[in-house]
């Protein structure tokens, strides 16, 4: 994980006025949520690894919304979809991905999750 301090501070500065956190990709969501379990629910910089396994039932402290890709049936990061809206909701958005025959994985089609 590599979070800078500008980056840092502009999350900070959101949170504090009430904004929200919207993250591009898996591996930032990591990353924040990461950052945020070692700064105990602040964004400090940070520079390390991470061995965060997101899964349903997480606690999400920094990210309010994601865009991702369509991941692949039996991956790590559908159960981080998953843990962020739930397995009905995430089900519901894949059978609609299926039958609009969406592109999936690295170069597919994204989704904006609220």
């Amino acid at each position: 994980c590599d979070l800078s301090e500008a980056t840092a501070d502009a999350i900070n500065e959101s949170r504090e006025r009430g904004g929200r956190v919207i993250v591009v990709g898996t591996t930032s969501v990591r990353t924040l949520e990461s950052v945020a379990n070692v700064g105990q629910g602040a964004s400090p910089p940070y520079v390390g690894p991470t061995s965060l396994f997101i899964l349903p039932g997480y606690q999400f402290k920094v990210v309010d919304a994601m865009i991702t890709n369509f991941h692949l049936p039996k991956s790590t990061l559908l159960m981080l979809v998953a843990a962020f809206i739930g397995y009905d909701r995430m089900r519901a958005a894949y059978r609609h991905a299926v039958a609009s025959r969406y592109r999936f994985f690295s170069y597919g089609d994204a989704m904006l999750i609220l």
